[in-house]
């Protein structure tokens, strides 16, 4: 992990001398949670490069994203999340549970017609459940003094919302 990281950017220069525990845990957590969701190398990339790259306008160019959101339902699953996302400062494997679970209460949906809208907003592309496991890393991410800047899951939420309208 550590490797592909570094090749593409994401660790910071500085890192390879100054490591620090947050961002341990995250190369470790990442591999551990990511790498056995990719069947090769340039697919693990991919996964850890939604946590790096997230612009909306990209994200709401493209035509899956138009069918997730012309589906019944799923502008309110993303205005529902924007409340329960924007109500925490960070959002853990916990709490995005937590978070889940409200909308299934709040909006009546489960399955695709939930996930693929939380997916879509936060890790910018529709799939299954390693996105989850992407969404999961984000904040973490953005707070580990060793990896390049990351967008927090409050930013992501935020331009998506502005982009939509």
């Amino acid at each position: 992990m550590r490797a592909l990281l570094a090749e593409r950017g994401w660790l910071r220069d500085s890192y390879s001398s100054q490591h620090d525990e947050r961002t341990e845990s995250w190369l470790s957590d990442a591999a551990k949670w990511l790498g056995p969701q990719a069947s090769d190398r340039e697919s693990l990339a991919r996964l850890v490069g939604l946590i790096f790259h997230y612009e909306p306008s990209e994200v709401l160019a493209a035509p899956e994203a138009h069918a997730v959101l012309l589906r019944k339902g799923a502008r309110e699953v993303v205005r529902a999340l924007a409340s329960e996302a924007l109500a925490c400062e960070t959002i853990d494997s916990d709490r995005f549970k937590e978070i889940v679970n409200a909308l299934k209460k709040k909006v009546g949906h489960s399955g695709r017609g939930l996930f693929h809208p939380i997916r879509l907003a936060l890790a910018g592309k529709v799939g299954e459940g390693e996105l989850d496991r992407v969404i999961v890393l984000i904040d973490r991410a953005a707070a580990a003094p060793g990896l390049a800047p990351v967008k927090t899951i409050r930013t992501r939420i935020l331009e998506f919302c502005a982009a939509l309208d």
